[in-house]
């Protein structure tokens, strides 16, 4: 087995425990716990579990768009319109992790079928930067970690102001 095998392998194992963190945290929160905002313009532990989904549909994309060769930009994405837009904050967090969970999955059997080479094709991404999927997959997985620590200080916050 090569190193650029372990590697991937290693990616792939990441990604597809990526949110596993997030389960073992929210664990325990009562809806109303789940659905608290500390101001009007922060984001909910659901709220920021929504992101996360929205997230995932949209790096399937761009894994897609990237293994298809395709001259387009990598789409981009404004996620504050759409966790405001889609009224995230009313979704059953049961159904987020479902579908966070299952993208995974999808993803990760396309990822394990990929040769050495289709791991290093490239897209140009909204920033007008070449990535490639050996970048795309690491960076997913510290965007979640990213929010794994936003939702402990949602928790932190949570304790602090004794919401129940």
């Amino acid at each position: 087995m090569g190193n650029t095998t372990v590697k991937i392998e290693a990616m792939i194992s990441a990604y597809v425990h990526a949110y596993e963190e997030i389960e073992q945290e929210i664990t325990g929160l009562t809806e109303q716990q789940l659905k608290w905002k500390s101001t009007p313009s922060s984001w909910s532990v659901t709220e920021v579990l929504a992101h996360l989904v929205d997230h995932s549909i949209v790096v399937s994309f761009r894994i897609r768009e990237i293994l298809a060769g395709s001259p387009a930009t990598l789409l981009g994405f404004n996620q504050d319109a759409w966790v405001a837009g889609q009224k995230a904050n009313e979704e059953q967090i049961s159904h987020l992790i479902t579908i966070a969970n299952g993208l995974v999955q999808y993803n990760s059997g396309l990822l394990e079928r990929l040769s050495d080479e289709e791991w290093e094709k490239t897209g140009i991404n909204f920033k007008g930067e070449t990535v490639s999927l050996t970048a795309i997959i690491p960076a997913f997985v510290a965007h979640v970690q990213n929010h794994f620590n936003q939702i402990r200080r949602i928790k932190q916050e949570l304790v602090e102001k004794q919401v129940q």
